[in-house]
């Protein structure tokens, strides 16, 4: 039955991966100028919403449903081979994309609750970690080593 469904279930994996990613490349933005505004009151607590908003309405739904339509071509019958070493490091990338996401949802609470530990520069540092993870997952899948 799933190979039936498969580029219907491709194409919402595709939506989802490509909301997901829009979220983790801006939240970390939001937080560079949330730290880098600490000291005014009315600009933080509009990032503050944002990022909440950012990862409770759009972020979380796309990685589950990310992670739900790619289980969903793994289960489709001659779309990977565990034996290769592609899907493995794939999922390696996608574990960390995960956490990443989580990593990501901590310190917004952490944001919210307490001054900011992190600098606006470590922020902009770690903003580049989805895309390493996205180069490793996307030539892992395409080019399937």
């Amino acid at each position: 039955m799933l190979s039936d469904w498969y580029f219907w279930i491709k194409a919402f994996h595709i939506m989802s991966v490509i909301a997901w990613m829009a979220g983790l490349f801006y939240l970390p933005r939001l937080y560079v100028y949330h730290v880098e505004r600490s000291g005014s009151d009315e600009p933080a607590r509009t990032l503050m919403i944002m990022e909440e908003k950012l990862l409770r309405v759009i972020m979380n739904p796309a990685m589950i449903s990310t992670w739900l339509f790619g289980l969903l071509l793994a289960a489709t019958p001659g779309v990977i081979a565990l034996d290769a070493i592609w899907v493995w490091t794939k999922l390696m990338g996608i574990l960390g994309m995960t956490w990443f996401h989580m990593w990501l949802a901590g310190q917004r609470r952490q944001l919210a609750t307490e001054s900011p530990r992190l600098t606006g520069r470590r922020y902009r540092m770690m903003n580049e970690v989805p895309t390493v993870l996205m180069v490793v997952i996307v030539l892992s899948a395409v080019i399937k080593f």
